[in-house]
């Protein structure tokens, strides 16, 4: 659900409109990454809820709400000169934080520097040696191909201490060099914080197992320790994972 609000207002002349944009709407996407209550408002609470009529009917009903009790008095409660100041406020502060951050040229400047140039150098270093490290990727991925179906985790173990957890975590790799494959552990992110991707370290080999190994690693216990599941992705340096080689691997208890 989305209400955008285009305002005609121009505070020096009747002729020339502002076309300027106040928002309210769900908790989704680049709104719920910015949302802040002096740019607009925000309906519900961020998360799914299917086609559930009695959220559906909940949500209809804190529309109207917003609407009549906060939107339509904003735009109508006017100066002498006819301007809703508090309204205009508003808009002011939505083009002065939000543009720079969601607009045409931030969205280039960010595919450019953060896709299109490291592609083009990876295209480069691919290339140079008459292809050697595109030739080692491409031996590596056929590889990983075959043997990766048959990749397993083991026995894990998680200690809490102090402020941290520390997994202890079996790994068999099924003749795969253990240089091409990472083992982590992640989770998801919350809010504004980005998903956590911890490596775990390889620390021995286990006794009696071909391509069994431990890996060991500490996070953060600040969050509850189901929020963290330890998985295991492909690793070389210059493929793209899970762009060029899209498999994984998660622990499930």
């Amino acid at each position: 659900m989305k209400v955008l609000v285009n305002d005609g207002i121009n505070p020096t002349t009747q002729h020339v409109k502002c076309r300027c944009r106040v928002n309210l709407s769900e908790l989704d996407g680049w709104w719920a990454e910015d949302f802040e209550p002096d740019l607009g408002w925000a309906l519900g609470d961020g998360r799914e809820h299917g086609d559930d009529p009695a959220w559906d009917a909940s949500e209809a009903e804190a529309l109207y709400d917003l609407l009549e009790r906060e939107v339509i008095p904003e735009f109508y409660s006017r100066d002498e000169r006819g301007i809703p100041t508090a309204w205009v406020a508003r808009m002011r502060e939505s083009m002065a934080r939000l543009t720079p951050r969601f607009s045409a040229s931030r969205a280039v400047r960010d595919y450019t520097e953060q896709y299109y140039i490291p592609a083009a150098i990876a295209y480069r270093l691919r290339l140079a040696d008459n292809g050697a490290i595109g030739r080692h990727s491409v031996d590596w991925q056929h590889e990983l191909e075959q043997k990766w179906e048959k990749l397993r985790f083991g026995d894990v173990k998680v200690e809490t201490t102090g402020d941290q957890y520390l997994y202890e975590v079996q790994v068999y790799l099924n003749e795969l060099d253990p240089n091409a494959v990472r083992v982590e552990v992640y989770a998801e992110g919350i809010g504004e914080n980005g998903p956590i991707r911890q490596e775990m370290r390889r620390d021995r080999q286990l006794a009696g197992a071909s391509g069994g190994y431990v890996y060991r690693s500490a996070v953060s216990a600040a969050r509850p320790q189901s929020d963290y599941t330890p998985r295991a992705i492909p690793h070389f340096d210059g493929v793209a994972v899970p762009l060029e080689i899209a498999h994984i691997l998660w622990q499930r208890g």
